[in-house]
């Protein structure tokens, strides 16, 4: 078990790396300068004094070779310093650190609201023994997937604001306001949760141990919750884990929707800004995140499944 921890860990650290590799590359390559347009965003006329660029641009490192900026922006990033934003020469780490909670607020509604919506969805799909019953709610989660999530936000505000007035269209207003934005959020990654469980519990029922269950007189509902759903449970854990970090990149289009604080703002702000500090902590953050949870989703699966440390430590001994 330390050997299948630490090689997870291992890799979670390369992903990291990755991560803000090419982040900074892309970045660095991208068309335009952020130091331009910051330094002409309250000038009446077009033109801006070379050297207050030439000075701006010294002030935030950008007259350095890339290798040279790269080198000493990672060596900072190791110990949690992204530098400052571009555009409001705040930390780049104090702005992340201030829009965070709004956005795990929402993500973790939206991951609860999907794991539970979707779980509830696959497992009565695969339990119901009548057929048309059956297919209609297979056919509920590609659906679900297909919506765009902005007209998903754009309806429920118009139904459930606008005409029944039952929940706030916009801001961050407590409770009443998660609701919306969470349930937004949660279809499309809901939708996928119970399209994967579903198919898994379908070949989950056909295995042989489900046969020797029912031919022992276990009852319908203890072999699909005990036996099959425990295997059937590893796939989509899997894809839950991977919805983790796209739930980051969700809430950009789900915060601007409905006008919340958060990451997603900061994030569609930084990008129409040219703010590379901000962009390149927000990538990394996002990266981090989905590092973190499919590091979780890793460290369960032997709880689940043992053979998978079993396998692992046979393929190292082989190696």
């Amino acid at each position: 078990m330390r050997g299948y921890v630490i090689k997870r860990l291992a890799q979670a650290l390369g992903v990291l790396w990755a991560a803000y590799t090419v982040s900074f590359l892309v970045l660095d390559y991208l068309p335009g300068d952020p130091v331009s347009a910051m330094a002409g965003a309250g000038a009446d006329s077009g033109q801006v004094d070379p050297a207050q660029i030439a000075e701006l641009r010294h002030q935030y490192g950008f007259d350095k070779p890339v290798l040279v900026q790269y080198a000493e922006h990672l060596g900072k990033a190791v110990r949690g310093d992204f530098g400052d934003s571009v555009s409001t020469g705040r930390p780049v780490t104090s702005t992340l650190a201030e829009a965070l909670p709004q956005t795990l607020q929402l993500t973790g509604a939206a991951l609860l609201l999907a794991v539970v919506l979707g779980g509830g969805l696959a497992v009565s799909a695969t339990y119901t023994t009548r057929r048309w019953l059956r297919q209609l709610l297979l056919s509920l989660p590609p659906l679900g997937v297909s919506v765009p999530t902005f007209w998903v936000g754009l309806v429920l505000v118009e139904l459930f604001s606008f005409r029944a007035r039952w929940f706030p269209a916009f801001g961050n207003d407590g409770l009443r306001g998660l609701v919306l934005p969470a349930v937004t959020l949660a279809i499309p990654t809901g939708a996928l949760v119970a399209q994967v469980l579903a198919k898994s519990l379908l070949t989950a029922l056909d295995q042989a141990y489900v046969e020797t269950a029912r031919a022992k007189g276990a009852d319908r509902l203890r072999i699909h919750l005990r036996h099959a759903l425990r295997n059937a449970a590893l796939p989509a854990l899997t894809i839950v884990g991977l919805l983790a970090g796209q739930l980051i990149a969700g809430s950009v289009v789900v915060e601007t929707v409905f006008s919340r604080d958060g990451l997603g703002r900061v994030t569609a702000a930084a990008v129409t800004a040219q703010d590379i500090p901000l962009v390149q902590g927000v990538v990394v953050f996002g990266a981090l995140i989905f590092v973190v949870a499919n590091l979780l989703v890793d460290l369960v699966y032997p709880l689940l499944d043992p053979r998978i440390v079993v396998a692992s430590a046979r393929k190292a001994r082989a190696v």
